[in-house]
């Protein structure tokens, strides 16, 4: 679904979002190996993005989906197991782009929880490409809900809603959210970590 009225993305430089760290593990092999296989035949980052953004959308199960208890963090993490959560499968994502120059940022939507009635952060990243900041949602598809790779308008998975208290916030992280690490760090399964409640803030 179309996203064309959100607020315009803070400002980041991009060669903050080219390095990696312990989550965004741009230099581990089995990222490596996988985005130049993914980059193979791409004629240019454009090209690569999109493959490497349907690759972890549709072949990285999230885990609500599929009641996979498996609790994901770092992008060889995700990549091992073939699972995650929305923030778990935007690590991987960033860390295929960043590994072939593609500067990825990470960043979140507040929504509402329909079960708690509370908000909860969802994530997502963001691509430097043809000189703007466009968001992507590597989430993953299903019955009502179809995320799909665009520089024009945005097709995340859920547009916003303000009148729920739903928010598009506008920051760009080199680096993951502090509670969202936090957070999947100390969940021992995908069901503990819901029935606790998933992050809200960014810190």
């Amino acid at each position: 679904m179309t996203n064309a009225g959100s607020p315009p993305l803070q400002a980041l430089e991009p060669s903050l979002c080219l390095g990696g760290d312990d989550v965004v593990q741009t230099s581990a092999p089995a990222v490596l190996a996988l985005a130049r296989e993914l980059r193979t035949g791409a004629r240019d980052d454009v090209e690569f993005a999109r493959a490497a953004f349907a690759w972890v959308r549709d072949e990285v199960a999230h885990s609500y989906d599929v009641d996979d208890q498996r609790v994901t963090l770092t992008a060889t993490e995700v990549l091992e197991h073939r699972v995650g959560l929305c923030y778990a499968k935007s690590h991987l994502l960033a860390a295929l782009l960043r590994s072939q120059s593609v500067p990825t940022a990470l960043c979140y939507q507040l929504l509402h929880d329909a079960e708690t009635g509370g908000h909860v952060l969802h994530g997502l990243v963001a691509m430097h490409l043809e000189g703007a900041w466009h968001r992507q949602d590597p989430r993953g598809n299903k019955p009502g809900v179809d995320a799909q790779f665009s520089l024009d308008d945005e097709r995340l998975a859920w547009p916003v809603d303000p009148e729920i208290g739903e928010l598009d916030l506008p920051q760009l992280f080199a680096s993951p959210a502090p509670s969202v690490v936090r957070a999947l760090r100390a969940a021992d399964d995908s069901r503990t970590l819901y029935a606790q409640g998933l992050p809200s803030t960014v810190e």
